[in-house]
């Protein structure tokens, strides 16, 4: 009953529509079609699949356009000071955090209008701009080539809200993170050691570098290195 139930439905499926008889040829048919099936719904899997990545990863390469042109409309802004457009990008209570000789603070005085028309200007070639998120990294360096300077810009929502100014300093950005998850903002290493001392518990702590200063090996001369972790 079974025998000529399956052969009625594979002779139905598959025209001509003929009576098959042969158990051999029935089960080619029956291999063939779910076969068939297989890939069929194989594809359509990976087509979603595919096309679900592709809308993650806009929104991602979207707001880091943004954030590249934010930081590179401040330094042309500054290069000709525009005033009113270094306002509208930098937030009221911008923090800076600096590293260098006291006296190449070029960038600060710019922000404060403390230099003249004649003094340091930023220019930025846009390979020289790395960006992973909400960080944006420029570095350069003058046209002597005597100091280099590296910018690690944040941005919000469009606004500039905190720059790390780095001159005549190798700079190493790194990922801060472990095994598990990611670690808080105020992540401190010894206090981790010792609470995994008196826990027992081991963390594995990773911390890869994803960028890391070129112009500073151009200056001629031996300058400290840091490291950025973000």
């Amino acid at each position: 009953m079974s025998y000529f139930f399956f052969s009625f439905f594979f002779s139905y499926i598959n025209p001509p529509y003929i009576l098959i008889t042969d158990p051999h040829q029935l089960f080619l048919v029956f291999s063939q079609t779910f076969f068939n099936l297989f890939i069929s719904r194989s594809i359509f899997l990976l087509r979603s699949l595919f096309q679900e990545l592709a809308n993650t990863q806009e929104p991602l390469v979207e707001e880091t356009n943004k954030n590249q042109e934010v930081v590179l409309a401040l330094y042309e802004a500054l290069n000709t000071r525009d005033v009113e457009t270094v306002h509208k990008i930098l937030a009221p209570d911008l923090e800076w955090w600096f590293h260098g000789p006291p006296t190449h603070q070029f960038l600060m005085r710019l922000l404060t209008g403390a230099s003249s028309d004649d003094s340091f200007c930023f220019e930025v070639d846009p390979l020289s701009v790395t960006t992973f998120g909400p960080t944006v990294i420029v570095e350069g360096c003058d046209h002597s080539r005597s100091i280099s300077w590296v910018h690690a810009w944040t941005v919000t929502d469009g606004i500039i809200t905190q720059v790390r100014e780095y001159l005549n300093t190798s700079l190493t950005v790194t990922r801060l993170g472990n095994s598990t998850q990611s670690p808080p903002s105020d992540y401190n290493p010894s206090s981790s050691s010792s609470s995994s001392s008196s826990t027992g518990e081991i963390t594995s702590v990773h911390c890869p570098s994803v960028w890391e200063s070129s112009f500073s090996n151009r200056v001629g001369k031996s300058v400290p290195g840091l490291v950025l972790a973000i």
